[in-house]
């Protein structure tokens, strides 16, 4: 089996919600290893929620969702999957260093009780020099810009060398320079083979990175396709009936799903 033949990400009829109430309801969806997938909706959604039930972090209310072979929230080596959460900035009450910043993800392979080794530490150091910050290693993490400290986030969560890494909107709130920078570091990250899942309402700087979109509306995956395809498809692939003359097209220029109601 080649790598491309391997699944990431695997969700079977899934429902994702909180408090008992459904947010992303009856979702198939396949990534497979090495995959750029840009996950695009407008605000409300359900993109983010299902993120964060990739992640666990939202109750999988029925159905199954599998990452790198495991039930979520059950693979064995967690710092397998990574995550870039929403936050723009990296803030705290005690100061932090790039370096001791971006050290704490690689606790995710090592565990809380162990001590870095020599190995560690020298993942550390690639992953800040991925991030092209390599010159900043020993500076207050509060004292970069804020496109910086959201490259710092991305170098936390490739100190653990995933395999799959989740973003929520990475490019949000940050300037044109950075967002740039980022597209240059994700686009060699897919190159070496991780598995990118990226959750935003615009591709921005980042369309010559992601191959695939799926457009997410009203908690259900409207078009699932090649990226430049977004713009122009209709989506009713996925949910709701068939039938329904209401059909759903996502645009890249505008953070908006728009509905047309056409004749048959």
């Amino acid at each position: 089996m080649t790598s491309s033949d391997r699944v990431a990400v695997r969700l079977r009829d899934a429902t994702i919600g909180y408090d008992d109430v459904p947010i992303v309801q009856g979702v198939d969806l396949t990534v497979r290893h090495g995959e750029a997938v840009a996950v695009l909706g407008s605000n409300g959604s359900g993109k983010t929620t299902l993120a964060r039930g990739l992640l666990g972090l939202a109750p999988l209310l029925g159905g199954e969702i599998e990452l790198l072979g495991a039930p979520v929230g059950r693979l064995r080596d967690p710092g397998r999957v990574g995550y870039v959460p929403q936050r723009h900035t990296v803030s705290g009450a005690v100061p932090a260093t790039v370096r001791e910043v971006v050290s704490v993800g690689r606790l995710a392979r090592l565990g809380l009780l162990r001590r870095l080794g020599a190995a560690d530490r020298a993942a550390v150091g690639e992953a800040v020099a991925a991030v092209g910050l390599a010159d900043r290693m020993e500076e207050p993490v509060a004292s970069l810009s804020g496109g910086q400290q959201r490259r710092v986030l991305v170098a936390r969560a490739l100190a653990a060398q995933p395999e799959l890494l989740i973003m929520d909107e990475p490019t949000a709130g940050v300037d044109a320079p950075s967002q740039e920078a980022l597209a240059e570091v994700l686009a060699r990250i897919s190159a070496a083979g991780t598995t990118l899942l990226v959750v935003t309402h615009e591709t921005g700087p980042l369309e010559g990175v992601l191959g695939r979109a799926v457009v997410v509306d009203q908690g259900c995956i409207r078009y699932d396709g090649p990226l430049a395809g977004a713009e122009q498809a209709h989506g009713d692939h996925h949910c709701g009936d068939p039938q329904d003359d209401v059909r759903t097209r996502y645009r890249l220029d505008q953070p908006t799903v728009t509905t047309r109601t056409g004749s048959r």
